[in-house]
């Protein structure tokens, strides 16, 4: 079992940058591929980028690709989500989640931490 906290949420501009982080707790973190997901107001939750156990690979939503960086540390048990060129249609609730498969599916991941806001004005 993991246990999941985001950090680094925020409001900022157009074109600024933001790093999210994504703590975990559990002696399993290393054996799990994290994904990070957002959800704005009205909309589904959607995939935005994972990574798997190793960091080896990783996978990015075409809309953030280019923009968006993801990145793990296993001994410090964190995962970030670097954001560049931020638009305003990238406000959401972020959320990391854990997976035992490199999946970029809502449904295959098992642990979620609470979220943290990102908003963008322009």
């Amino acid at each position: 079992q993991v246990q999941l906290v985001e950090s680094g949420g925020g409001s900022v501009q157009a074109g600024d940058s933001l790093r999210l982080s994504c703590g975990a707790s559990g002696r399993t973190f290393s054996r799990h591929n994290i994904g990070w997901f957002r959800q704005a107001p009205g909309k589904e939750r959607e995939f935005v980028a994972t990574i798997s156990r190793s960091g080896g690979s990783t996978a990015y939503a075409d809309s953030v690709k280019g923009r968006f960086t993801v990145s793990r540390d296993n001994a410090k048990k964190t995962v970030y989500l670097q954001m560049s060129s931020l638009k305003p249609e990238d406000t959401a609730v972020y959320y990391c989640a854990a997976s035992s498969i490199f999946s970029l599916v809502v449904a295959d991941h098992d642990y979620w931490g609470q979220g943290t806001t990102v908003t963008v004005s322009s």
